[in-house]
């Protein structure tokens, strides 16, 4: 290696170990935010709060709230007396969704072949009242063909098969993800001090009388990040694995040869934010800016991309996350290999080397100038 490759490295190596503040974003920010976006963020909605207008008051009004209830999806929150009421427990948020059995449900059951019932959700949170009731339609379709098939033989037996995810648990695609996010925000607030910090603490006047050039001063500075930033993606990978029980079916290697392209190519968005600003504030605030919001909103981290508008799905190829989280999740769950991940690789490998480019010609301009 160049001495003066190694000299700027160890330089960076000695402040890294000085300054704690790096240590604890290397190691127990990505911690906290596993924890903390691995149990908050989740599509798995439980215990949705149900109310019961029961008009008919029978055996068998009580067996249908019973069956519906005794899942982890709903729980009955209170009974209600008249319609008059549910206005009043939606605004009070006492209650999500209200189940309305109407007088002579029982009688129905035996003489009409089709009995009918309602439900009222309160829509003003979207998301939550689709998916409540998702459940609901859910439960009435089985209930139909269970009460149908004791009357008449169904013609066709539907056996679905959920494969990668049998127990379509939300944090085997949460967790996977974060990792993506996690990494590229760490990465890209090391280094985009770095330069910025040389320029701040006055030291940069060194560096402009030395012989040393640009493009050593660009890799001395960024190579001890590529150590720090596998250890801490090994951290996160195996602490995710441990502590939601996502499952690893892919060769370890493999995603460990992808993490350090990824790794490469964040950290070289690090050094292009930090060689064109002046302070190691404003390189902060650059690199969270335009590292968390694209890495959760434009890579399909929560968001489906394909259901965005066109514009926002252009801006996704730029998004490095968006391609590592295809191999982080092939790898994990699926247990696919190099052959149907060599493309996103290649674009991480080939955006981290241009905007390593960049950087490099602009400190050369600043070293010039």
């Amino acid at each position: 290696m160049n001495s003066r490759i190694w000299t700027i490295l160890r330089k960076e190596t000695i402040h890294i170990r000085r300054d704690p503040r790096s240590l604890v974003i290397v190691f127990l920010m990505p911690i906290m935010m596993i924890l903390l976006y691995g149990y908050a963020i989740t599509f798995d909605i439980k215990e949705i709060r149900l109310g019961i207008l029961d008009q008919d008051r029978t055996p068998a009004s009580h067996e249908l709230v019973h069956d519906l209830t005794s899942s982890n999806y709903f729980i009955v929150s209170g009974y209600l007396q008249a319609r008059d009421e549910i206005a009043e427990a939606f605004l009070k948020r006492r209650m999500l969704a209200v189940l309305v059995i109407p007088p002579g449900f029982s009688a129905d059951m035996g003489t009409k072949a089709v009995t009918e019932v309602q439900v009222l959700v309160d829509g003003s949170n979207a998301n939550t009242a689709t998916v409540a009731l998702n459940y609901i339609k859910s439960f009435f379709v089985a209930r139909s063909l269970q009460m149908n098939a004791e009357i008449l033989r169904s013609p066709v037996n539907l056996q679905p098969r959920v494969w990668y995810n049998p127990d379509l648990k939300s944090a085997h695609f949460i967790v996977p993800g974060l990792v993506a996010v996690i990494m590229m925000m760490i990465c890209a607030l090391l280094t985009s001090v770095t330069v910025a910090r040389e320029r701040e603490s006055g030291t940069m006047e060194q560096i402009l009388v030395s012989p040393v050039r640009s493009i050593e001063i660009i890799i001395g500075k960024t190579l001890p990040y590529v150590l720090l930033a596998l250890v801490d993606a090994i951290v996160v990978v195996v602490f995710a694995q441990m502590v939601f029980g996502v499952p690893f079916r892919g060769d370890p290697l493999w995603l460990l040869g992808f993490s350090l392209i990824y790794v490469y190519a964040c950290l070289c968005f690090g050094i292009f934010i930090s060689a064109r600003v002046a302070t190691q504030q404003i390189a902060m605030m650059s690199a969270m800016l335009a590292t968390m919001l694209p890495s959760i909103l434009l890579s399909g981290f929560i968001f489906p991309i394909l259901s965005m508008p066109k514009i926002l799905q252009l801006l996704s190829y730029i998004v490095p996350a968006r391609y590592y989280l295809v191999i982080i999740r092939g790898i994990m769950l699926k247990g696919i290999g190099p052959v149907h991940l060599w493309m996103p690789a290649l674009f991480l490998a080939v955006f981290g080397t241009l905007l390593l480019m960049i950087s490099i010609r602009r400190f050369k301009t600043n070293l010039e100038g």
